[in-house]
């Protein structure tokens, strides 16, 4: 069992950044395949980003590409999501995920083997 808690959300102005944490507990992830989730109110759970845990090759929704950048520190169980250029569309609550398959754009969160309980993104106009 993996538990994951992920920190970091708040209240942001267009334009700024945050970065969430998504710290991980019960084994360690080194060998999981991490991601990011976010879902606004009224609309499906949709990939963010994702991250291997081999090659560590990184991928992103179209609509985040050039502005978030997603990593994974393995000694501290821990990944981040580093969101710059902030837009109101951007506003959502953030899932943090860990899979034995790579998450990737199209993964749904069906096919998610854990979540996070999830931290609100507001981004104001």
């Amino acid at each position: 069992q993996v538990q994951l808690v992920e920190s970091g959300g708040g209240l942001v102005q267009a334009g700024g950044s945050l970065r969430l944490s998504c710290a991980a507990s019960g084994r360690t992830i080194s060998r999981s395949y991490m991601g990011w989730f976010r879902q606004s109110p009224g609309k499906a759970r949709e990939f963010v980003a994702g991250i291997n845990w081999g090659d560590q090759n990184t991928y992103y929704a179209d609509s985040v590409k050039g502005r978030f950048n997603i990593s994974r520190d393995n000694a501290k169980n821990t990944v981040y999501l580093q969101m710059n250029s902030l837009k109101p569309e951007d506003t959502a609550v953030y899932y943090c995920a860990a899979n034995t398959a790579p998450i990737l754009p199209g993964s749904t969160w069906g096919g998610i083997d854990y979540w996070g309980k999830g931290a609100l993104v507001t981004v104001s106009s």
